[in-house]
């Protein structure tokens, strides 16, 4: 592992795993931002995907190329050819794969599951971004969220929506926007939309009671060791469109953090802080939280630009402080 003096570490070797980075939308991606900043650190990156992690006769090796990054929207990487590694030499991973979470992804947790218990850091804990799908873990905490049905039946799911009149439907393994409806209780494509949805009746799918305020934005409170970044970021849906997604074509406006997000992250932060979820970001629209965001969080960069922010650099401090064992709260 890297070379530490006087208990600072000099260079230290970080790997990521990601989906391919020729695909990024640099100018807004948070793992690149991630990434610049552990460069800046004189780090050694290395690139993995998904696939290039294998297990031989019991133990995780993986095909990695160095990296290197640059903030620029037209060249932003540089990569070398792969080669055999033992990720059991690196000092930090981040596990930086979006959703959806299905059999690749959930082999992936298991894989650096192993590594973890070689004494690499992993972030976030492979185990807990395992056994924490994004939308059902918000239901963890119901003081905090509107009504919520998750349900694979239609009988339910239609007395839902008749009960509170509109209502948002959105499967349990999306993210971005992607197949999410806002169902009136009288809508004649309400069937059409539960089948879709739950595939014919086999899949839960999540039904939450319409937010209105969704017209002054969906704001992203990112958490790093279980306290809240003190700017949040408003994503405001488009013309016609119910969804604030950025991906969906929403716009960002920043935001101070109101008294009721504060309370919602003390009442997220310490299990985020006792799972090792290092790194998320909490959705909350109004009043409300909808989603807990534990896979690849993003917004770092918006909120950077708007507010002259170094929120990576705030991570990597907080990552190293687990590293060397002190565990110091973010903030604290």
């Amino acid at each position: 592992m890297g070379a530490t003096v006087s208990g600072a570490p000099m260079s230290l070797v970080l790997g990521v795993v990601m989906d391919p980075i020729e695909h990024i939308k640099p100018w807004k991606d948070t793992t690149l931002a991630l990434l610049l900043e552990a460069e800046r650190r004189g780090w050694t990156l290395l690139y993995m995907e998904p696939g290039d992690l294998f297990l031989r006769d019991g133990r995780v090796r993986a095909m990695v190329r160095p990296l290197r990054v640059f903030d620029s929207h037209r060249a932003w990487f540089e990569r070398d050819e792969p080669r055999e590694y033992d990720p059991a030499e690196m000092d930090i991973i981040l596990m930086r794969q979006d959703p959806p979470f299905n059999q690749e992804y959930l082999y992936t947790t298991y894989l650096l599951d192993k590594v973890e218990r070689e004494g690499v850091l992993v972030s976030n804990q492979p185990d807990s971004v395992r056994d924490r799908n994004e939308k059902l873990f918000a239901t963890d905490f119901p003081q905090c969220c509107a009504p919520t049905l998750v349900s694979a039946r239609k009988d339910q799911l239609r007395a839902f929506a008749r009960e509170h009149g509109d209502t948002v439907m959105k499967p349990l393994d999306e993210m971005g926007g992607n197949n999410i409806f806002r169902v009136e209780k009288d809508s004649p494509n309400i069937s059409v939309i539960i089948d879709l949805l739950t595939h014919q009746g086999r899949t839960p799918i999540m039904a939450q009671r319409y937010i209105p305020q969704i017209s002054a934005g969906d704001k992203r409170i990112l958490m790093i060791g279980g306290r809240p970044v003190d700017r949040g970021l408003a994503r405001i849906p488009g013309q016609g469109e119910f969804r604030g997604n950025l991906a969906a074509g929403g716009s960002g406006e920043g935001r101070e953090l109101t008294d009721r997000d504060y309370w919602i992250c003390e009442q997220v932060g310490p299990t985020l802080e006792r799972a090792g979820l290092h790194f998320v970001g909490l959705d909350v629209i109004g009043d409300y939280l909808t989603e807990i965001n534990v896979t690849s969080p993003t917004c770092v960069r918006e909120l950077d630009q708007l507010y002259d922010r170094n929120i990576a650099g705030e991570l990597m401090d907080y990552l190293l402080d687990l590293r060397r064992g002190a565990g110091t709260a973010y903030g604290s």
